[in-house]
C-alpha cells in the first residue's frame, strides 16, 4: 500500500492558540491575509459581513474588499448584501488533503457499516498538532445527535483519540501542549467545544485535568484504547481505538464511537462495544495493507493561464499572488500525496519561484510540512479553511443561490425538487420567485403528481432510463435532457426542466421555471429559459461533486 506520510510529522502549530510567528521574508502577504479572512469565515460558521471580517482579520476594509473579491472570483466566497458567505467550492481545499490522505476513501465504508451495526455514530479523527480533527463521520439521525462537522478540531486532552495521539508524543509536544494548556485552560480557541470549566461532571472539580489527561495517555498506552466519560459536555461518553499504518506501526488514524449516557455510560460502552470497536479496527488494518498503490488523477488544469487572465480582466481588484497561493493546495490529492517543488510548478503551471514562495507561506502557517525526503506534504489544518461548515450542507442549500440568481435573470420563478419514496411523487426542496403581480405559489415541501409535471418528467426519465410518464410532448422534449409541460397540472402554467445529476451521473434532482402561457410560447422557453437551466443545473451540479466526494449531502 501507498499511503501519504505520517500525520504526526504536521507542524506545531496546530493549536488555535497564540500570536502568531512573524512571517518569513519569502512569505506571500496577500496569501497570508487571504487564508486568514478564510479561517474567520469558518470559525464564523461560513457567514460574516465585510465589516466584521474587517475587525475580526485586523485588516483595513480595503484589503478585506479585495481579498474578498478576489475569493469571489475563485468561486471560493459569493456576496450576499454586505456579507460574505462560503461557497462549496472551497470545499476542494479540503478534498486535496482527504484525497492525498487517502484514509477517508479506503476507510469510511468501515466506519458507516460499523455505526449500522452499533447504532451508534462513528468518527475517523486524525492527529492535529496536540489536537485532534475528524476526516470522517457517520451520524445517526435522533433528536439528540453529535454536532461535530469534518474538520472540526478538539483538543486532545477532552477526547477519547486525543490519549491514544498523545502515546506517540515527543517531549517537545508534550511542552507545546502544556504551553497552551497555561495558555487556554478553558479550550476558548477551540471554536467546535464548549469552554472546558472541570474534568467531569461526576468528578472532583478540584482535580487536576492535565495530570489526569498525561494518566490518561498511559493508560491508553497500555490498553489499546481510551475513554472519554463526559469531558466535552455532559452525557457524550466516547470510545476510541487506533487503526496502525501497516509500514511503519504508527497511529494512521482513530476510530472513535460516541454515544449518550441515555444508552451508555462510559464504562457499559466499553464492556459492550469495545470487542465489536477492536474487530472492526483489524479489518481497517487489513484493508490498509491490502490497498493498491494510489493512482495520480489529472492534475488542476489552465490554473496559472485563469489567474493571468482574470489579472488582465479585473486589475488591481484582483489578487493574482492569493489565488496562485491558493491553486498550490489543489496540486496534492490522490497519488500527490507528496511533491517536490518542482512537482508543484509542474502541476499547477506556476514558475518555480512563484510555487516556492507559496509553499514557504503555507509551511509558515502550518498548512504544508516537508518530509522526512524534503516532500512537501498537507497538513490537516487544510480543513480549517472552510470545510466544517460546508461539510453538513444540502443539495436545496447549495441549489438555493443559484436559483436567485437564475429567477433574476429569467424573470420567472425557478424550482428544485426531487423523487419522493414512493417513486411517483416530486416534492419541491427548493425555491426563488420572481416579482410578479401573476406568478407560481408553491412552497417548499409541497408534493405533487410526478407525470403531470415537466420537474417530474425528468425525474421519471432519469429513473427508468429515459421512459416517461407524461404525455407526448413532454416526452419528445425529454429526449433532449429537458421536458417542457403545457397546462398539464394547472391551466395556464407553463414549465420546463431540466435534470440535476451527481458525480455518478445518476439524475437525484430536477430544476425548473414556471411562466404563464400568456407571457412565454413554447419556443420562447425553449430559446430564452432552456439555456439558462441548463447554465444553472450545471453550476449546482458543480458545487454538487465538490461538496460530495467526502461527504453525504442530503437532497432534500
Amino acid at each position: 500500500m501507498s499511503t501519504p506520510p505520517h500525520s504526526p510529522a504536521a507542524p506545531p502549530a496546530a493549536s488555535p492558540v497564540g500570536a502568531a510567528a512573524v512571517p518569513p521574508p519569502e512569505a506571500v502577504a496577500p496569501l497570508v491575509r487571504g487564508v486568514a479572512v478564510l479561517r474567520r469565515l469558518t470559525e464564523a460558521n461560513g457567514v460574516l459581513s465585510l465589516s466584521a471580517l474587517e475587525r475580526a482579520t485586523g485588516l483595513a476594509r480595503s484589503t478585506v474588499d479585495r481579498v474578498v473579491g478576489t475569493l469571489v472570483r475563485m468561486g471560493y466566497v459569493r456576496l450576499d448584501g454586505r456579507d460574505a458567505i462560503l461557497t462549496p467550492r472551497v470545499m476542494e481545499l479540503g478534498n486535496a488533503y482527504l484525497a492525498a490522505l487517502r484514509l477517508p476513501a479506503l476507510l469510511d465504508s468501515r466506519a458507516d457499516a460499523l455505526a449500522d451495526e452499533l447504532d451508534e455514530s462513528v468518527s475517523l479523527a486524525v492527529a492535529d498538532g496536540d489536537a485532534v480533527r475528524f476526516i470522517h463521520q457517520a451520524t445517526r439521525r435522533r433528536a439528540m445527535s453529535l454536532s461535530f462537522r469534518i474538520g472540526d478540531l478538539l483538543p486532545a486532552e477532552r477526547t477519547a483519540p486525543g490519549p491514544l495521539f498523545a502515546t506517540e508524543w515527543t517531549d517537545a509536544d508534550w511542552s507545546r501542549w502544556h504551553d497552551r494548556r497555561a495558555t487556554d485552560p478553558q479550550n476558548r480557541a477551540f471554536t467546535a467545544v464548549p469552554p472546558a470549566s472541570r474534568i467531569s461532571p461526576d468528578e472532583d472539580p478540584g482535580k487536576d485535568p492535565d495530570e489526569d489527561f498525561v494518566r490518561r495517555a498511559g493508560r491508553a498506552g497500555a490498553d489499546g484504547w481510551a475513554l472519554d466519560d463526559q469531558l466535552i459536555e455532559p452525557g457524550l461518553v466516547a470510545l476510541s481505538a487506533p487503526v496502525r499504518d501497516p509500514r511503519a506501526g504508527r497511529i494512521a488514524c482513530v476510530v472513535n464511537i460516541v454515544s449518550h449516557t441515555s444508552r451508555h455510560t462510559a464504562p457499559q460502552l466499553h464492556d459492550a462495544l469495545l470487542p465489536r470497536l477492536r474487530t472492526a479496527v483489524a479489518t481497517m488494518e487489513a484493508d490498509l495493507r491490502q490497498a493498491p498503490p494510489a493512482q495520480p488523477g489529472p492534475p488542476p488544469a489552465g490554473l496559472a493561464l485563469w489567474t493571468g487572465a482574470s489579472k488582465q480582466e479585473l486589475g488591481r481588484e484582483f489578487i493574482e499572488s492569493l489565488a496562485r497561493g491558493l491553486t498550490v493546495l489543489t496540486a496534492f490529492g490522490e497519488g500527490r500525496a507528496a511533491l517536490t517543488l518542482a512537482e508543484t510548478a509542474k502541476t499547477t503551471g506556476l514558475a518555480r519561484a512563484t510555487a516556492r514562495r507559496a509553499l514557504i507561506t503555507y509551511e509558515h502557517l502550518g498548512l504544508v510540512t516537508q518530509t522526512p525526503d524534503r516532500r512537501f506534504a498537507l497538513t490537516p489544518q487544510v480543513l480549517s479553511l472552510g470545510f466544517p461548515p460546508l461539510s453538513r450542507t444540502s443539495l436545496p442549500r447549495i441549489a438555493a443561490p443559484h436559483l436567485t440568481a437564475l429567477a433574476e435573470r429569467v424573470h420567472e420563478s425557478t424550482s428544485l425538487a426531487v423523487l419522493t419514496e414512493r417513486g411517483d411523487e416530486i416534492q419541491y426542496t427548493a425555491r426563488a420567485t420572481a416579482p410578479h403581480v401573476m406568478s407560481v405559489d408553491i412552497t417548499v415541501g409541497t408534493r405533487r403528481p410526478a407525470g403531470p409535471t415537466a420537474l417530474g418528467q425528468v425525474l421519471l426519465a432519469g429513473a427508468s432510463s429515459g421512459a416517461s410518464s407524461g404525455g407526448a410532448s413532454a416526452r419528445a422534449s425529454s429526449g433532449h435532457g429537458h421536458a417542457l409541460v403545457d397546462e398539464e397540472l394547472e391551466q395556464g402554467l407553463r414549465s420546463i426542466a431540466v435534470p440535476v445529476r451527481d458525480r455518478t451521473g445518476r439524475v437525484v434532482a430536477a430544476l425548473d421555471a414556471a411562466t404563464h402561457v400568456a407571457r412565454r410560447t413554447r419556443e420562447e422557453c425553449e430559446q430564452d429559459i432552456l439555456p439558462e437551466l441548463l447554465t444553472t443545473a450545471a453550476h449546482i451540479e458543480s458545487d454538487l461533486h465538490v461538496a460530495a466526494r467526502f461527504t453525504r449531502v442530503p437532497l432534500s
